[in-house]
């Protein structure tokens, strides 16, 4: 086998990529990344897996789910070295949930403020937790620890004899 043909152990690959062997590991239950078995059983990778795992990694980095890299890369051949040109289209097609996620985040933040203000000493007034007093227009008592009701009824009133009142 020529040498840029030559098989990676899992900790030449852990140590290449910056990864812990777990990491790799995990990948690899999740079928994000394939290994070949030595003839001892070992786990040995291509080098083509640095490169899977580099994806792997950026796309976490943006904040993407394994579970959505392994949809992405389930429409490239095992163990292809994923091109420039498969990371513009798969990017491309997460573009719309990051800006959904950087206008929350915004929007959270622009509330933040007034979460300050209100020192979270009044349920009644706070922007984050409790905007326009929603939990005030559903009844009485700890509506967060109530199941939600449907929009537009008011929780069920306790039945009698149920309990302290």
């Amino acid at each position: 086998m020529a040498a840029s043909q030559a098989l990676l152990s899992v900790g030449d690959l852990a140590a290449r990529a910056g990864v812990a062997v777990s990491a790799l590991h995990y990948y690899e239950s999740l079928g994000l990344i394939q290994a070949e078995r030595s003839g001892g059983n070992q786990r040995r990778y291509t080098r083509a897996t640095l490169r899977r795992v580099a994806f792997i990694r950026a796309a976490q980095q943006l904040g993407i789910g394994l579970a959505e890299i392994g949809a992405a890369l389930a429409g490239l051949p095992q163990q292809r070295t994923p091109t420039k040109a498969d990371w513009a289209r798969l990017s491309a097609g997460w573009r719309a949930g990051l800006e959904a996620r950087i206008a929350a985040l915004q929007a959270l933040r622009d509330r933040l403020d007034g979460c300050i203000g209100c020192g979270c000493l009044s349920l009644r007034a706070c922007a984050l937790w409790n905007p326009s007093d929603q939990c005030g227009a559903l009844g009485s008592g700890a509506q967060r620890l109530m199941q939600a009701p449907t929009a537009g009824r008011r929780a069920p009133k306790k039945k009698p004899g149920s309990g302290p009142g």
